[in-house]
């Protein structure tokens, strides 16, 4: 057995053993099982990619057995390994693992926890199947086992109705999505004969120009097929219009928060789209799709994020406007830059949602960002760990110079759109700029509302009730309430990936953007362009300074509002009344999901039970034969008198009547 197997494999074995030992083996051991085999695929992932990095290795496939063997449909199930592998095995693997060390803290004091880490490594396993997937029937085996990994950890907490009904919308909303992807990769087979993907890359540049016959229209293939697979990456992507379900998976347990919106879940269609970049280098229709979907996700979700009060909350907008970076930086043929936000946001996020989860901790389980404030002194360590995250986040850097992960990538992907020259890339362009500057803002806002100004703990019901108040405390800002920095357990992922933060980008964007550099790294595992990688270096100053003068005044004005004038807000919300609802309330996309589509679904499902199955399979059916037997029973009730001569009478007209048979059949 090589690495590759021990990295993959090892997550489902320790999730099987924690899953079916249960309580039975106890919660220290599941927790160190699950916790050490991902700390050995984290191991055993890095020296991939540092080789990936120093050497540029060829692509390697390892088999693991044969798969399918149908007719025309022969795979094998096999591991393969090459930078864009390499990249997704240190993100998913490194989050992962200190997402379990993390969670020793924060579920200390759950009762389920050996089901809990079980569910941790089945999800993790499913991401590393995914990412090493050399067919796409492979690949969709693991797409859906995140999605059964990540409804059963946003319902983990499944006693709690709204944690119940965020896991069900997960799962049917990403249905949705997955049916496309389906549809791609049937609709690929069809063209290519093949699912392999090395097969089907290699084969796709022939096909730019074809049509295909499609819901009866004559259309273009490749464009047709990279739709498909894109609605498949909108939906475990959270892109705009399958984004629904993202928010309220914060219901989940935040170190599931961190694994699904950091480096893991959302991230699968990002990945997709960049592992099949050759077919979508074939349609311009279908990259200009992603790019303006992309973009049109990174505003919209800023703008929810801007006045969200709910920490978890404010977070995971930001991760749907991360995603919308991605989507356009692919779109725009830059999948390097695309594949580096991925790897720098891996960081950052996951270092900002464990932050979150260290501050729900220290306040009660509190979310109100509200009924914070002055955090900064009482939990030092979190508040540096949550600032080098919002650093990095909002890109703070110096051109020429450098700066925070964030700096990095988030502008590569900026002035790759600008150089992109396309239109799509240009609108792309002003919406990245724009969507920098309400990051910003979003972001020091969370940090001015947690962790600066006066304690607003008193405010809390949720704190309040667990605080003995004395007449000393009554009139305090606090309410007598005194938080407390997180275990170390929970303190060690968050001083890791603050390094992260800090130091991913400077570190490796050579060898993900540079033209000569990033070239010899993704060579033959992603559709790379030398000249536009080129001509991100080669763009106008204020192109360069464009989302660092956007992140100043996002910064500034959201210092004047939250630490300057806190009355500010209100005022503004007030003045501005409906624009703020109609952000407050997520552009009301539930309320019209739930117009038209979830109220005809159980007007439906409703005529279907009352009138269908009850009103006619039933009543006809078993009811209706149960009724005719009740029937007859009654009337062979009524022959049930219990005296001895009505028997004899019944008994001796039966013997005459079957006398007078005997004598009727005789005499013909």
């Amino acid at each position: 057995m090589t690495s590759i197997h021990f990295i993959v494999f090892l997550p489902l074995l320790a999730a099987i053993v924690a899953g079916f030992g249960n309580r039975m083996i106890g919660n220290v051991p599941a927790k160190f099982i699950t916790t050490a085999a991902l700390f050995a695929s984290c191991a055993l992932s890095w020296p991939i990619f540092i080789d990936y990095i120093m050497l540029s290795r060829a692509a390697e496939v390892v088999p693991v057995l044969t798969w399918v063997q149908s007719g025309d449909l022969n795979f094998e199930w096999s591991l393969r390994v090459d930078a864009l592998t390499a990249v997704m095995l240190v993100v998913v693997t490194t989050v992962s693992a200190l997402v379990h060390l993390y969670s020793w803290g924060y579920m200390d004091e759950d009762p389920d926890q050996p089901r809990f880490f079980a569910y941790l490594s089945l999800f993790t396993f499913a991401m590393l199947m995914l990412v090493t997937a050399d067919n796409l029937v492979q690949m969709f085996f693991g797409w859906e086992g995140v999605g059964l990994a990540s409804y059963l950890l946003i319902g983990f907490w499944f006693k709690k109705p709204t944690a119940s009904a965020a896991a069900i919308k997960a799962f049917v909303v990403n249905r949705v999505g997955d049916l496309g992807f389906m549809l791609g990769i049937f609709g690929t087979f069809l063209v290519f004969g093949t699912v392999s993907i090395p097969e089907i890359l290699e084969a796709a540049p022939a096909m730019a120009g074809s049509t295909i016959t499609f819901a009866g229209m004559r259309l273009d293939t490749m464009t047709i097929l990279c739709l498909l697979l894109f609605i498949g990456a909108m939906g475990k992507s959270a892109q705009l219009g399958l984004h629904t379900w993202l928010p309220d998976a914060m219901e989940g347990p935040t170190p599931v928060s961190a694994l699904i919106h950091a480096a893991t879940m959302v991230t699968a269609g990002v990945f997709m789209v960049c592992r099949l970049s050759p077919m979508f280098e074939t349609s311009d229709v279908a990259l200009t799709v992603v790019t303006v979907v992309g973009a049109a996700t990174a505003i919209f979700a800023a703008t929810i994020g801007l006045v969200q009060t709910d920490i978890k909350r404010v977070i995971a907008y930001s991760t749907c406007s991360q995603l919308g970076y991605m989507f356009f930086a692919a779109g725009v043929g830059a999948y390097s830059a695309a594949m580096f936000h991925l790897f720098t946001h891996a960081f950052f996020k996951a270092l900002l949602f464990l932050g979150a989860g260290s501050v729900i901790h220290a306040m009660h389980h509190e979310q109100d960002m509200r009924y914070y404030g002055g955090l900064r002194k009482e939990i030092p360590l979190t508040f540096w760990a949550m600032m080098a995250g919002t650093l990095a986040i909002t890109g703070v850097g110096i051109v020429g110079l450098g700066g925070f992960a964030g700096f990095y990538s988030k502008d590569a992907i900026i002035e790759a759109a600008f150089a992109s020259g396309t239109s799509a890339g240009q609108f792309a362009f002003a919406i990245g700029v724009l969507a920098a500057l309400l990051t910003s803002f979003y972001s020091w806002r969370l940090m001015f509302l947690t962790f600066w100004g006066t304690p607003r703990w008193i405010q809390s019901e949720h704190i309040q009730h667990s605080v003995h108040k004395t007449p000393e405390t009554a009139e305090d800002s606090t309410g007598g309430y005194h938080p407390h920095e997180s275990p170390f357990s929970m303190l060690i992922p968050l001083g890791v990936l603050g390094f992260g933060a800090i130091a991913a980008g400077f570190l490796f964007h050579n060898q993900f953007i540079d033209a000569t550099e990033g070239f010899r790294f993704w060579a033959g595992s992603l559709a790379f362009d030398r000249h536009l990688m080129h001509e991100i270096h080669e763009v106008p100053l204020w192109v360069k300074l464009a989302s660092t003068v956007a992140m100043l005044i996002g910064l500034t004005t959201a210092y004047l509002m939250y630490f300057r004038g806190k009355d500010r807000p209100a005022r503004l919300a007030a003045t501005f009344q409906p624009v703020y609802n109609f952000f407050f309330n997520k552009w009301y996309f539930d309320e019209l999901y739930d117009l038209i589509f979830v109220r005809p679904a159980f007007w439906f499902g409703r005529l279907f039970w009352k009138t269908g199955d009850e009103g006619t399979i039933d009543r006809f059916g078993p009811n209706g034969v149960a009724a005719v037997v009740a029937s007859g029973a009654g009337v062979a009730k009524k022959f049930q008198t219990g005296y001895l001569y009505s028997y004899a009478l019944i008994m001796l007209l039966g013997l005459a009547a079957a006398v007078t048979w005997l004598i009727v059949r005789g005499a013909n």
